[in-house]
């Protein structure tokens, strides 16, 4: 089983957290629906078939990201990350790291799309835009050849402040934002 991708989702995520909050060694739990996890592993698991394959990514994780305990409830799993997870996540950071600015442009009032962009093209020059109007969010931007970065990034403007919320692209097409 390939474990690569949620590992490395969670530490995306960790990161995004510690770079809106500020750093702190402390239990982090994250939550993932089934149909996420099953992208991860190009499945079609229920929950118990899940919990088994689950297991097998805590092993494969342990020395990296510490006794990770995962539970389930109503199709929901959560992700108990260990301190020491927090911590390996952290040293993993640096300087240049697209989150980190990103986060740090958007704290900005008065934020504008065209930064937004500008900062998209600084990290690429293959850089895909869109103006949506579906009432969820206004613009998407996305790397287009980036395999270490191929969220959806789906931005609003919220009368002078932007906000963001970063989708991986199989559950983008699941909310039916694709469409």
């Amino acid at each position: 089983m390939n474990y690569e991708k949620l590992e490395k989702n969670i530490a995306d995520v960790l990161k995004e957290q510690q770079a809106k909050l500020g750093y702190i060694r402390e239990k982090v739990r994250l939550y993932y629906p089934l149909s996420s996890l099953n992208h991860f592993f190009g499945t079609e698991e229920n929950t118990e078939g899940m919990m088994r394959i689950l297991e097998g990514f805590r092993n494969f994780v342990r020395d990296r990201l510490g006794d990770v305990k995962i539970s389930e409830n109503d199709g929901r799993f959560c992700f108990l990350i260990p301190e020491e997870g927090a911590d390996h996540v952290h040293g993993l950071a640096g300087e240049g790291d697209f989150i980190a600015e990103l986060i740090e442009l958007v704290r900005e009032h008065g934020c504008t799309i065209g930064q937004i962009r500008e900062l998209f093209e600084t990290h690429s020059d293959k850089v895909y835009f869109e103006k949506k109007d579906n009432g969820e969010f206004d613009y998407l931007i996305r790397f287009e050849e980036n395999p270490e970065d191929e969220y959806m990034y789906c931005f609003k403007d919220e009368g002078g402040h932007m906000t963001y919320h970063r989708f991986l692209p199989q559950d983008y097409e699941e909310f039916g934002f694709g469409q």
